[in-house]
């Protein structure tokens, strides 16, 4: 449980240019942009839920989240097929379920990357989920990503890497935002530098600058994914969630997160980190900014606590106008160390 927590390239490559090195015009749309749909995962497997009191929690958070986003666009819950009369009467009819097998519910990192170009092709970035570096069971999430591609008919593209998604953001523009702690880790990518790390994540992004700041290693399941701290919401533009006080290394490194980005000339806006949520133990992940864009909507966190729950939706109204604000309670999410971002994935229009 999670705590704190090849398709032939035709004429994208040429012969022996690795994928991740060959250069296209394709890129990964920022989150706003439209979506076909949305996918999902289905938490379900009892080595990494052993409580079935609070797996039954978490499926009911995903399917919160599920039909929350699917008043604005289509769902898609991947879930082995035995699972699918369990889960289908509680779900609406913009739901579909595929029949993919999960272990676990994390879509964002284990989920299709897909890129797009200017002529309306599409492929599956492939960034190699391993677990997080082998700290969880990942035998069908490790394929998820794959069994996806092959379903739409998308080509799959190699990145080169061993990460997850929820390591980076991204403006859709050009810029990358990420914790070194994530990617520059033997459990991910043994004997690779940052700067070639750095320089498979411009090409599986299509975008032409990376800004790094340290993270912390070994600590959470994730090594400190930046999208629970930071995340664009235009060109060039971050809302990023701070606590009011440094009490440990932890908010230490939030804070200097943000002055790396400044000094990169990235523009901030704060939000505050709640100090009276209604789960209070120390591994609790209560992240305003692991939000999630659909069309039309922004789904995200209410966490008990009055004042910075309402700071967080008037921040995200501000920064998404014309957008509806939807705010759940996904406690048991952030009990694992996520939140609803780490449950979800775009599929672009």
């Amino acid at each position: 449980m999670m705590t704190r927590r090849g398709f032939g390239l035709g004429a994208v490559a040429m012969a022996g240019t690795p994928a991740w090195a060959a250069a296209s015009d394709f890129f990964v749309p920022p989150e706003e942009a439209p979506h076909q749909a949305t996918f999902m995962q289905w938490p379900n497997d009892p080595s990494v839920y052993p409580d079935r009191h609070f797996l039954r929690m978490v499926q009911d958070n995903i399917l919160d989240i599920a039909n929350s986003i699917a008043q604005f666009e289509h769902v898609i819950l991947l879930a082995a097929q035995r699972h699918h009369a369990v889960i289908s009467p509680r779900v609406g009819d913009r739901v579909t379920l595929w029949d993919i097998p999960t272990e676990d519910l994390w879509a964002r990192d284990s989920g299709p990357l897909f890129a797009v170009n200017a002529h309306g092709q599409q492929r599956v970035v492939s960034l190699n989920f391993n677990g997080w570096g082998g700290k969880q069971i990942h035998r069908r999430d490790g394929q998820v990503a794959r069994r996806v591609a092959a379903k739409v008919q998308s080509p799959l593209i190699d990145s080169g890497l061993v990460g997850e998604p929820g390591g980076l953001d991204h403006d859709g523009h050009g810029t990358l935002i990420a914790h070194e702690s994530s990617w520059v880790i033997g459990n991910r990518n043994p004997g690779l530098s940052r700067t070639e790390i750095e320089r498979r994540l411009v090409a599986a992004y299509g975008a032409d600058r990376m800004v790094w700041a340290p993270g912390i290693k070994n600590e959470d399941i994730t090594d400190f994914h930046i999208d629970s701290l930071a995340r664009f919401t235009a060109k060039d533009r971050v809302l990023i969630q701070l606590p009011e006080t440094i009490e440990d290394h932890w908010d230490q490194a939030m804070w200097d997160t943000h002055d790396i980005l400044a000094d990169a000339g990235l523009g901030l806006d704060i939000i505050p980190t709640p100090t009276r949520p209604r789960v209070r133990h120390a591994d609790f992940v209560a992240s305003y900014a692991n939000y999630y864009v659909c069309n039309g909507a922004v789904i995200c966190a209410q966490f008990g606590d009055a004042r910075t729950d309402e700071i967080a939706v008037d921040a995200l109204q501000r920064h998404y106008p014309g957008r509806d604000i939807i705010a759940l309670n996904v406690d048991a999410l952030g009990e694992l160390g996520g939140g609803i971002h780490c449950a979800t994935q775009q599929w672009p229009a």
